[in-house]
């Protein structure tokens, strides 16, 4: 006879989540529930000041978004380990800061050749070997097979099934790079076989091969459909599930569906971001109506900042990275800083926010901690367990030593408490640089108070030259040592 999924989960929760010390997370005594499902959602492109529950006066509605906050913790100074896509999704899955990678800047194209190193651990390799099913649907971007392939009948592997997930279901790269068709697995759905031209901004699209019947517009409900689907499969089955769910948007092409059409006051960017949240809000019914809610951690947050301009802004009035300088690509907080929305219920406090500075490379250390596992040293060498601050305890030693930004040029920041050291004068970005200008004998990189100046709008290298030597060589520290977690760290 089947055994249900709470006598499943029950004897699951003997295997270590009750452990106690400060690295776990566990107060002396304490217990955490039994390994819950965990649905980490990341938006494309969506900025700090997209969602109401972060910025009051934001003019996009996002009522899911919104209740996830009121039901769990939302934190104010969570950042992605890159200011782009691609070295984003690696350092998520990894808990390695990508740079420590081949690519050391920009992104990867639709076919590029996988990235993500044979063998490395990941959340989905982690958690399978604890006796998870793992899925991703959405989004790679993280390279698919050993070479750019040109025969679509030929397996697109290592890919997704490689990294540790049992089922795939998306696209190979962003929505507005072909080739634009569904892989399923290591296999296009359809091959793309067709071409279409490239189109006019706000829907816009590169040039390229596309399978025939692929509609832009129908990708993100698609995506979310077999979201919920998978949910719902896997209710049914006594193992717990991990679901990454990449989204599409809202990055480009904006190509919000007509039932959201005017619902926001920020043209069809933030018609985009509802539909975004709709998506959300119907993974979320989901896990209610097949009784998961109470056994799942849900995690919502974005790539990295917004990609919205001063013309933008201009046009619409809205802040879509709140009130951080920059944007998506930026090294100013604007391209990194982001939402960061959990829910676990009996473990998050509701309602309640956490400032302390976190990074989406933290999401493997805190999957092994949840499962009762360590780390080799060869794995999440950027990772820190985020139990604690999930857990609403109170703070003491910060999680993090420090965190690195860095952008789509290259350029690296690193941040430490109130401080954030850049390195060079350049945005980093998109941006054009606007407070400093290189001068002769003047500074040769940028230092923010960020308690006292968080526009980052004011330079002090010059006047604490304390604090840029140390900061620089605590960044060099970590360049050189391949890591910025401890060799000994434990995060259970």
């Amino acid at each position: 006879m089947r055994r249900s999924r709470r006598d499943f989960l029950r004897a699951a929760g003997l295997a270590g989540l009750a452990l106690a010390g400060a690295r776990g997370g566990a107060a002396a005594g304490a217990r955490i529930p039994p390994r819950p499902n965990i649905v980490f959602v990341m938006a494309d492109d969506l900025g700090y000041g997209d969602p109401r529950c972060m910025n009051a006066a934001s003019k996009i509605p996002t009522p899911h978004m919104d209740r996830l906050a009121r039901e769990g913790v939302r934190f104010t100074d969570a950042h992605t380990p890159s200011a782009v896509c691609t070295p984003t999704r690696y350092g998520v899955l990894t808990g390695r800061y990508c740079w420590r990678s081949r690519l050391t800047r920009g992104v990867l194209e639709g076919y590029d050749r996988a990235l993500i190193e044979p063998g490395r651990v990941t959340v989905a390799s982690l958690l399978r070997e604890h006796g998870y099913h793992t899925a991703c649907i959405g989004k790679w971007h993280l390279g698919l097979g050993a070479e750019n392939p040109t025969d679509y009948t030929k397996p697109l592997r290592p890919g997704p099934r490689e990294a540790g997930f049992d089922e795939f279901y998306g696209i190979a790269a962003s929505l507005d790079m072909p080739p634009y068709c569904f892989i399923e697995n290591d296999r296009p759905a359809a091959a793309p076989t067709e071409h279409i031209a490239k189109s006019e901004r706000p829907a816009f699209w590169r040039e390229g091969a596309i399978a025939p019947g692929f509609t832009h517009e129908a990708v993100l409900p698609v995506l979310t459909d077999k979201a919920v689907a998978y949910i719902e499969r896997r209710a049914q089955e006594p193992a717990p599930f991990f679901l990454y769910f990449p989204l599409t948007a809202p990055h480009t092409p904006w190509v919000p569906v007509d039932t959201v059409h005017g619902r926001s006051q920020a043209g069809d960017y933030g018609d985009f971001v509802a539909q975004v949240d709709d998506a959300l809000g119907q993974v979320l019914d989901a896990l209610a109506r097949t009784g998961c809610a109470e056994q799942t951690l849900v995690i919502f947050t974005s790539d990295n900042g917004s990609h919205w301009t001063p013309a933008f802004l201009e046009e619409w009035g809205h802040r879509a990275n709140g009130a951080w300088r920059g944007q998506k690509a930026d090294i100013w907080d604007g391209g990194h800083r982001v939402p960061f929305l959990a829910r676990w219920p009996g473990v998050t406090p509701p309602g309640t926010a956490c400032s302390e500075i976190i990074c989406l490379t933290d999401l493997l250390a805190t999957c092994a901690a949840i499962v009762g596992a360590g780390l080799p040293e060869n794995a999440g060498e950027d990772s820190f367990n985020l139990l604690p601050a999930l857990r609403g305890q109170p703070g003491g030693t910060p999680i993090r030593e420090a965190t690195v930004h860095h952008a789509y040029d290259g350029s690296f920041a690193i941040r430490q408490g109130r401080w954030k050291l850049i390195q060079g004068l350049g945005s980093g970005g998109f941006s054009a640089p606007r407070a400093i200008d290189p001068i002769e004998g003047g500074p040769r990189g940028q230092l923010y108070d960020l308690d006292a100046d968080p526009g980052e709008s004011v330079n002090l290298w010059a006047e604490h030259p304390d604090v840029v030597v140390r900061l620089s060589a605590l960044l060099d520290r970590y360049k050189r040592d391949g890591r910025s977690r401890p060799k000994r760290y434990d995060p259970v």
